[in-house]
């Protein structure tokens, strides 16, 4: 085999977790390169021209978990990054007439929520200062590596220092966070509120790439992992990345070229190389060997082990587990074009106005978001589907041309395996039909709108941008695949059970989302392994 000059690092994937994980690498001193099967880096953070003249974020498509950090060690902002928060939070269209805006400003949401409950408006401060207290917690630990169970001395230690930082959490506080960790959104949210449309929206984000009912121990974990962020130093809030979720990776991809990181596009991975000194580098499809001192895999946990590493250098009981671990979010992605602002009946005008600029849900009730995942499980597809819908261009111009717009639609529950013998290359196209047309009950234009459209369904998330199952997340945010068990126990240090062989991707801790920590984090641990090596 043809071998390249030897690497201290080599990267599998350009995705955002692996230009941050190479950035970090290569500021240290270390030589670096990133190999990205697709022809533009960036993995699911990318930009697309979808239809002439049409742009729009392609598979991510709203900020708020990149982490503060990683833009300021990154230089983000100095390579034109800028992120715009939306002027209001979420709009749910209810019915003809009905609708609730979550505003940015608490006396916003609670003049709004004061039209349904009056009693809910005067308990949401209480909700917001729970979610808080319990995020504080989370918030602390997401730039830690995990204890591994079982692990050494370091990991030991790990554990006392973990014990130690709960120790001195308020009771308050751990009671949140266990509530948190270990009950269904829809208990949490019952035993806060009455109001069925503000437990509807705040529950969407107990179901954002989580193929579960609301009602499933431990959706409201995902609940808390989706209002952890912040835009701008504002937290809990949302926004849009001003040319797509494309210049962030780009930003990133910038500001490793300036360190020397080597970046090679149109680039596939056959196999991890190893030998009994453990990974020696990876082979291409071309069959040409890349080396390297250590080899970082920005896949998910399944796609490295059971397709690119050998069977042969695998224990037993590790396969098992990994064969075990959950991948599929159920989760469906279009964009379209279109020629004009949807006129909702509940809040009618086709011209700009603030709701068109925040996050459009369509999900009335939680009761809603459950028979939609009951339908996916025995249909395959939500007759009536989970929508989250945005419209970019109302704060970005850059992405459609004057007057038109393009819309993001981010759809559950649409299940990776089908029943009857379906397959989604059959049913793509009439899946589309059927959410547009589940908006267009709300805003009657809005199918007659559409111009052009590009769909992502479960499969379509696989095949293009190597997410397993079509899992955004790249695997379930359920208890037993968070922190110590991410993606397994014994193994949440992003270190792989073979010799220098990492893992940096939303498969390890904390998890999915446009954040840049599972790159950062792993980082920390390679450079700590190869200076000692050195």
């Amino acid at each position: 085999m043809a071998q390249s000059n030897r690497y201290d690092a080599v990267i599998i994937g350009g995705g955002h977790n692996g230009l941050t994980c190479a950035c970090y690498l290569a500021g240290a001193g270390y030589k670096v390169r990133v190999l990205e099967r697709r022809a533009v880096v960036g993995g699911a953070a990318v930009t697309e021209e979808f239809f002439p003249g049409f742009r729009n974020s392609a598979a991510a498509y709203t900020v708020s978990l990149l982490h503060p950090k990683v833009i300021r060690d990154l230089r983000l902002a100095e390579h034109g990054l800028r992120i715009i928060e939306r002027p209001v939070a979420n709009f749910l269209p209810l019915s003809d007439k009905a609708y609730l805006k979550i505003g940015n400003a608490l006396g916003q949401t609670q003049a709004e929520l004061a039209r349904f409950s009056p009693r809910d408006a005067e308990t949401l401060p209480g909700y917001y200062a729970m979610l808080e207290r319990a995020g504080d917690v989370l918030r602390g630990l997401l730039l830690r590596t995990p204890p591994n169970v079982g692990g050494g001395m370091r990991d030991a230690f790990a554990a006392l220092r973990f014990g130690y930082r709960m120790r001195k959490t308020g009771m308050d506080a751990r009671r949140d966070l266990f509530d948190l960790m270990t009950k269904s959104a829809g208990d949490l949210l019952d035993g806060w509120f009455e109001s069925g449309p503000l437990k509807a929206a705040f529950g969407f984000d107990a179901v954002v790439g989580n193929y579960a009912s609301p009602y499933a121990p431990g959706s409201a974990y995902v609940l808390l992992h989706h209002v952890i962020g912040e835009v701008n130093g504002r937290r809990g809030a949302w926004g849009h990345a001003v040319g797509g979720m494309g210049a962030i990776t780009q930003a990133m991809a910038q500001e490793a070229e300036r360190r020397g990181v080597e970046i090679t596009t149109g680039c596939e991975v056959h196999k991890v190389c190893i030998d009994h000194r453990g990974a020696q580098g990876v082979q291409l499809s071309d069959r040409s060997m890349v080396g390297a001192r250590c080899v970082v895999a920005n896949v998910d946990p399944r796609r490295l082990f059971l397709e690119l590493v050998e069977e042969s250098a695998l224990d037993a009981d590790f396969l098992l587990r990994i064969r075990g671990y959950k991948c599929g979010s159920a989760t469906f992605r279009m964009n379209v074009a279109l020629s004009e602002l949807p006129d909702f009946t509940a809040l009618p005008g086709r011209h700009l106005q603030p709701h068109h600029q925040s996050g459009i849900i369509i999900a009335p009730s939680l009761a809603y978001m459950e028979q939609a995942y009951f339908d996916a499980r025995t249909y395959g597809c939500s007759r009536a589907p989970i929508i989250e819908m945005l419209i970019p261009s109302t704060v970005d111009s850059t992405l459609a041309p004057p007057g038109k717009h393009v819309a993001s639609l981010f759809c559950q529950h649409f299940a990776y395996d089908l029943p009857n013998d379906l397959d989604w290359d059959g049913i793509r196209e009439s899946a589309a039909d059927h959410v547009l047309d589940t908006v267009t009950r709300y805003a009657p234009n809005f199918k007659g709108a559409v111009l052009g459209r590009r769909i992502l369904s479960p499969v379509d998330l696989e095949r293009e941008y190597g997410l397993t199952g079509g899992d955004i997340f790249h695997g379930a945010l359920t208890l037993d695949q968070v922190w110590s068990a991410r993606p397994v126990l014994g193994h949440a240090n992003y270190r792989a059970p073979v010799r220098g062989l990492y893992l940096c991707g939303a498969g390890t801790h904390p998890g999915g989302g446009v954040s840049g920590l599972p790159g950062h984090n792993a980082a920390r641990e390679i450079l700590r392994d190869l200076r000692w090596r050195r």
